[in-house]
């Protein structure tokens, strides 16, 4: 009798000798050693980023996940994720980006990734005249292109002077219906071409302070950025106080440059993760941020500078 009792004792006394034997120690080194890696990761290698304002359209969405790459410039305190060094001057393995690429940079008031892009380099003379960039004295051409066409996404908000509001609305007026029966909003776009044949789109729609900046020459060591939605982005035509970049910016605070588009939301997702595919945006996933440079664009951009 006794020994029948017995008998079903022992899967449970294996079952919590087992449990005893777990070391804890051990788990947690391992966990530390996978955080760290991590870390390393994102610092060194590459981090994502979340696009949460409306200053880099229409080549940047908000909503847009990106992958950003940590080593094109060397590395410095501001490549670190979660900013842990302080801020400093020094650079390993430093280089200067080049013009229009699109580069993260911490703000020297405060400790937030902005994304902006590159359109002034060490030595350049850069002055803004009626929204038209001004480099070494010389126009950088625009061409008026077709309309860009956004779809209304009223799901999809951003803070604005801590208040929330839907991010275009600032571009209601250009709210349209197609034939097809869609909303979009359809906005004026500008092909700009830099110096070395980066060429992307930009949006000025209005006359307004940022479009006229006067004469600066960028410092040694540092680049001027400036963000593609040119009405309403705060970047080196803003000062600090403004939530701007207050003129250029140390290439210590550049952090990395942007690559691609993994996925992009419209806002319309909630915590259900099935939620997800129907806010996807299809055809932004695997888009390049690497602005086209062929010698075409080249060539249009000299020609057009000589004239």
């Amino acid at each position: 009798m006794n020994k029948t009792r017995a008998q079903p004792l022992a899967p449970r006394l294996e079952r919590r000798q087992t449990r005893e034997q777990v070391n804890w120690a051990r788990e947690m080194r391992g966990l530390a050693v996978m955080l760290l890696a991590v870390l390393c990761f994102h610092s060194f290698l590459a981090k994502p980023f979340y696009i949460p304002s409306i200053s880099m359209m229409p080549n940047l969405l908000v909503g847009d996940r990106l992958i950003v790459s940590k080593y094109p410039y060397g590395w410095n305190w501001s490549s670190i994720s979660f900013h842990l060094l302080p801020r400093g001057e020094n650079r390993l393995f430093a280089k200067t980006p080049e013009y229009g690429d699109i580069v993260i940079v911490v703000p020297r008031n405060r400790k937030e990734d902005l994304i902006k892009r590159v359109v002034g380099l060490p030595g350049d003379r850069l002055a803004v005249v009626n929204g038209q960039i001004i480099l070494n004295g010389k126009r950088v051409p625009q061409s008026v292109q077709p309309a860009v066409q956004l779809p209304v996404e009223n799901e999809l908000s951003c803070e604005q002077s801590a208040v929330t509001v839907p991010c275009l609305a600032a571009f209601e007026h250009y709210r349209t219906r197609l034939p097809s029966g869609r909303e979009v909003y359809e906005l004026p776009a500008l092909r700009e071409t830099l110096p070395n044949g980066a060429s992307y789109l930009v949006i000025d729609h209005v006359d307004q302070a940022l479009d006229h900046y006067p004469e600066i020459t960028v410092p040694e060591g540092h680049v001027f950025l400036m963000g593609d939605n040119r009405d309403h982005s705060a970047d080196g035509r803003a000062p600090l106080y403004g939530n701007g970049l207050g003129g250029p910016v140390p290439l210590s605070d550049i952090g990395g440059r942007a690559e691609f588009v993994t996925f992009s939301l419209n806002g319309s997702q909630s915590w259900n993760p099935l939620s997800w595919f129907e806010a996807l945006r299809a055809d932004r996933a695997g888009t390049s941020l690497r602005p086209p440079m062929d010698a075409a664009n080249k060539a249009a951009t000299q020609t057009a500078a000589a004239g």
